[in-house]
């Protein structure tokens, strides 16, 4: 009997609290790794300036996600979402079969086709927030927490966030604590180790 109390002792690795240290999961951000060669990202991963465009670092794997950027200064930008062969280095996007975006014009884009647009009386300015909900079909644009109906798809494969800037623009990203409640059913990007 003591040496079955001794393993089970022995099994827990710190002689018997049985608390196994958890992992911090990491936290959604700008992906310094997948970014175009003049982009700029600060902020802890938040900001982006310069040149180019940059994906998240966690792609869409849940069924319903969302996320918002902030327009801190305005220019040329783009937000919205991509997959990894995505050129980051060549701006707009929305040109190809690897993106598929909301333009600084109001524009959505995807493969060169223009795909929806924004009512003309709201373009997004400066200060304005940007919600972005995705559910591997469609893509839903909202400003300042209102539902533009603008929807749009097309996109295949595994997507991660993507914004893009150029002529002095700068977006900031939010991946969780919202400035607006997400849609009904949406919630923050999740890493694959939180879904299940």
């Amino acid at each position: 009997m003591a040496a079955m109390f001794t393993c089970c002792l022995g099994c827990c690795g710190d002689g018997g609290s049985g608390h196994i240290p958890l992992k911090e999961m990491p936290t959604v951000q700008l992906d310094t790794h997948h970014m175009g060669t003049d982009v700029v990202i600060v902020k802890s991963g938040r900001r982006i300036c310069g040149t180019g465009g940059c994906l998240a670092n966690a792609p869409l794997h849940q069924n319903k996600s969302y996320f918002e950027f902030k327009i801190q200064s305005t220019g040329v930008w783009g937000i919205g979402v991509a997959t990894q062969k995505v050129n980051l280095n060549q701006v707009p996007l929305g040109r190809d079969t690897n993106s598929l975006v909301l333009r600084h014009d109001g524009s959505v884009y995807h493969n060169n086709e223009e795909k929806n647009r924004l009512p003309a009386n709201s373009l997004p300015q400066e200060g304005d927030i940007v919600g972005i909900t995705y559910d591997h079909v469609e893509l839903n644009l909202y400003l300042n927490g209102k539902n533009m109906h603008c929807p749009a798809s097309g996109i295949r494969g595994t997507v991660y966030p993507v914004v893009y800037v150029d002529d002095s623009a700068i977006l900031d990203c939010q991946f969780s604590d919202f400035y607006h409640t997400p849609p009904q059913g949406f919630e923050k990007i999740l890493f694959e180790q939180q879904i299940f």
